[in-house]
């Protein structure tokens, strides 16, 4: 088979099933230009067993603007996102540019999937600085090469430190493919003082709904394993864990109330008053969330 064929056949596979990156922005953002029925009718199938999904997965948008804005505010301007899905509704670019337009920050973001990545480019030349965000098709597992692709852009000075964002992937990952491996690479591939932005979906033995959500997800080309709070924590490495440590993302420095997360979209989000920002408590027992800090 030659190179056209296999990229065809790749294309079909991706648009023949439903897609995580795809599944993710119509529970963020509903219908869309940047998800298709298969998406939607397997998102909803699943929200009807856990209901609770569709706010977790917010909350999820919600914590990686908090850790945008912990990484401005240590000096950080160059930011990573592998496995970003689609960046919109609240991605490390557009928290950025509203929380610190001064800072120019640099944004890189890698997703594998083909789909994903062409609606990225369209996304990014249409409402972000090109000069400044860039969208890249890339692999996680191709570790080396696609840190290579990273620094070539230009955009990523490898002696300064870079927040990486590495959120809601892993869960998608099972033991067989060892992503400690690529993880530790980017580890050690960053510069001291660096940040790394994690989320990973808990495996709750007694959660019924979660695990038949993640059986459901093994049947597409995205099987989901879920990993326990040991587990995840040494995802992180040796890294120093900033407070609150790794807790559920909601509960990650939150802040008062809806209205003061600086990037809050009400045509997105709907209107903040009359409720605490992190909403019913069951959208926290999801991701288990944390930021750590590479020793000088």
């Amino acid at each position: 088979m030659n190179d056209r064929s296999e990229a065809a056949d790749s294309l079909r596979s991706h648009l023949d099933n439903p897609s995580s990156a795809r599944v993710y922005d119509y529970l963020l953002a509903g219908n869309g230009p940047n998800n298709y029925a298969i998406d939607r009718l397997f998102a909803d199938r699943q929200m009807e067993v856990m209901p609770y999904g569709k706010p977790a997965m917010r909350e999820n948008r919600r914590f990686i603007g908090r850790a945008v804005e912990a990484a401005l505010a240590e000096g950080i301007r160059q930011f990573v996102d592998i496995g970003s899905g689609l960046p919109s509704q609240g991605q490390a670019h557009e928290i950025a540019d509203r929380v610190a337009p001064e800072a120019k920050a640099r944004v890189i973001y890698i997703d594998n999937e083909p789909i994903a990545n062409a609606h990225s480019e369209i996304l990014l030349s249409d409402e972000a600085d090109p000069e400044r965000h860039r969208a890249l098709l890339g692999d996680f597992f191709d570790y080396a090469e696609l840190w290579s692709r990273v620094t070539d852009t230009g955009l990523i000075d490898p002696d300064e430190p870079t927040c990486l964002l590495i959120t809601a992937i892993l869960h998608f990952m099972p033991p067989s493919t060892r992503p400690e491996v690529p993880l530790r690479y980017y580890r050690d591939a960053l510069a001291p003082g660096s940040m790394l932005v994690l989320t990973h979906a808990l495996d709750e033995p007694g959660d019924e709904a979660l695990q038949h959500v993640a059986r459901q997800y093994s049947k597409t080309p995205t099987p989901a394993h879920l990993r326990t709070d040991d587990e995840i924590r040494e995802l992180f490495g040796d890294w120093t864990m900033l407070e609150p440590g790794l807790t559920w993302t909601g509960l990650w420095r939150p802040k008062q109330d809806r209205s003061q997360e600086p990037w809050w979209d009400e045509d997105v989000w709907g209107k903040p008053e009359g409720e605490p920002w992190w909403g019913d408590h069951e959208a926290l027992m999801l991701y288990r969330a944390g930021v750590a800090r590479k020793p000088a």
